[in-house]
């Protein structure tokens, strides 16, 4: 393999894996203002939430404690089923919280 090809390969490479953790990193914050987000309730703290609107909420319900969270339990933003594209806060809540198995 010629030394330009050797290169051109290993920047490809480079460019890849470089690509794929700014796309990651790059996904938007769930906004409490989106329809869905309004929808179910989504608040960005838990303690937050609208006891009137959902009195079976509790203090200890937070989004890293979901069966939807899609992250580790020690992230402070992960990503929700039900919110495709975006992340949420660890501390968050919404009304499709389920506790984690």
């Amino acid at each position: 393999m010629n030394k330009n090809r050797r290169t051109f390969l290993m920047t490809l490479a480079a460019s890849g894996t470089a690509l794929a953790a700014a796309s990651a990193a790059a996904q938007a914050q769930l906004d409490e203002k989106d329809a869905t987000a309004v929808a179910l309730g989504y608040v960005s703290d838990s303690a937050k939430a609208d006891a009137k609107k959902f009195p079976k909420h509790e203090g200890t319900q937070r989004c890293n404690g979901c069966a939807l969270w899609q992250a580790k339990p020690t992230d402070a933003h992960g990503n929700c089923a039900l919110f495709p594209g975006k992340q949420v806060d660890a501390k968050g809540w919404c009304s499709a919280w389920a506790k984690k198995a």
